[in-house]
């Protein structure tokens, strides 16, 4: 009986600390970028497109879901964050952006060594929700490039700013504001990408 003691005491201490060294679990609240965008069936385009991550800030680049209380400070809402970090959740609403208009069929990410004639990329300025007193409105801005892809020519730039109120300071109504603004970016990057690659020279 004392030699079956001495032989649990250890077990049991050895399965104390194992379980102090597992994994804890994320406690946080996980959000995707929503879009209720419609689907639409433009007259395809003859070029294909590759829609790569955007720049951006060390901050940025990471799933929080940054907020600016006030003036330069910058923080995040805490036990909540996207889904992917900033950059591949706005290349993947382009993508989805460019499906759901029809014009541009032939598509790539960044994730492929596919060849594309033109490149859609740019800076991240802004992702983020802001206090203006009591009110709180999303904003996002990017600093857009379309490239060739044969020669890495920029054949257009131009700087994109969605600002969206929000009507509650709770996360999900901040993060619903994040999916509308989303949706009014989309639209304008997908007809000023469709209007830049149909005008470019082809050769």
């Amino acid at each position: 009986m004392k030699r079956a003691y001495q032989l649990i005491v250890p077990m049991a201490l050895a399965l104390v600390s194992a379980c102090s060294i597992l994994p804890k679990p994320d406690p946080s609240n996980v959000y995707r970028l929503a879009s209720a965008q419609t689907t639409t069936q433009g007259a395809p385009v003859s070029w294909s497109l590759r829609v790569t991550k955007p720049q951006t800030s060390e901050f940025l680049d990471s799933p929080r879901i940054a907020v600016v209380p006030n003036g330069n400070l910058i923080s995040s809402y805490a036990n909540s964050r996207w889904s992917d970090p900033t950059p591949v959740l706005l290349r993947n609403r382009f993508m989805d952006g460019f499906q759901r208009d029809g014009r541009v069929t032939l598509l790539s990410t960044d994730e492929t060594n596919l060849q594309a004639d033109y490149e859609l990329g740019g800076q991240l300025q802004a992702f983020q929700s802001e206090y203006l007193g009591t009110a709180v409105e999303v904003v996002i801005r990017l600093d857009a490039r379309l490239v060739r892809g044969r020669d890495q020519r920029i054949i257009a730039s131009r700087r994109f700013e969605v600002r969206q109120p929000v009507s509650d300071t709770q996360v999900p109504a901040v993060v619903a504001a994040f999916g509308q603004a989303g949706d009014q970016l989309n639209r304008q990057v997908v007809d000023w990408v469709v209007q830049q690659g149909n005008a470019a020279p082809k050769h």
